[in-house]
């Protein structure tokens, strides 16, 4: 053996050495499996917080309800005691907290909806995670095995690592194969989890316009509700 082809075959070793602990196949499936943890912790994350705006909501709408109830025992003493204008302004608070109360209602159908969405991504998230554990390690340790095997038949045989590189090069491929597919299920679960609705009021002028008129209509009906039932006999 020559002195430049020996040189040339410890270049050799090196770089593929090199390249072996770049592109490590184990490592490769230890950090899929972080990116999916990740992930997960996001997701929790991120329903945390839907969970709080949805009990924000519910304080804001028993809030709203009380105020309700309030207003129209203000409405029904003030007709008691001969003051219709007190009882007007009362039963126009009832109305205005009753459609606090419509809003917020709608506002907590639609984060209920998305805290559904990503209850269950997470749940699903988590079972992929777990199976992706489970095939990783038993991948690593069927590639401990091979890598053994191999390292064995080439001592005995003395032959090249052409075959086992390309054996290994085929690996590393089904490996970033399985991590795609996984950042893709990932993605297209984020995307089926929805966006969050923006509960601000959206009405044009003429929609704030009729609402007035049926707050203005409810005022006069509870009105005449309660002094039916004030003068009715007892």
């Amino acid at each position: 053996m020559s002195m430049f082809k020996h040189a040339a075959e410890i270049l050799e070793a090196r770089v593929n050495t090199f390249l072996n602990r770049a592109d490590d196949p184990a490592q490769t499936l230890d950090l899929s499996y972080e990116k999916m943890i990740t992930t997960l912790q996001d997701t929790k994350r991120q329903l945390a917080d839907v969970i709080t705006e949805r009990i924000s909501l519910e304080n804001q709408m028993a809030a709203a309800k009380r105020d309700s109830d309030k207003a129209e025992a203000d409405a029904r003493m003030a007709l008691q005691a001969q003051r219709e204008d007190l009882a007007r302004a009362a039963l126009t608070e009832k109305q205005t907290a009753q459609q606090k109360i419509a809003a917020l209602q709608q506002a907590h159908d639609s984060i209920a909806t998305q805290a559904e969405k990503l209850t269950a991504y997470e749940t699903k998230l988590q079972d992929h995670i777990e199976q992706f554990r489970t095939q990783k390690e038993v991948m690593k340790t069927q590639m401990a095995a091979a890598a053994a095997e191999v390292g064995v038949s080439e001592s005995l045989s003395g032959l090249g690592t052409g075959l086992a590189d390309a054996g290994d090069a085929m690996r590393r491929a089904q490996d970033k194969t399985a991590q795609m597919q996984s950042k893709a299920e990932a993605m297209e679960g984020m995307a089926e989890a929805g966006i969050l609705s923006d509960p601000l009021d959206a009405r044009d002028s003429t929609e704030k316009e009729l609402d007035k008129l049926r707050s203005t209509t409810g005022v006069d009906a509870d009105l005449a509700r309660l002094k039916a039932e004030i003068a009715a006999p007892k």
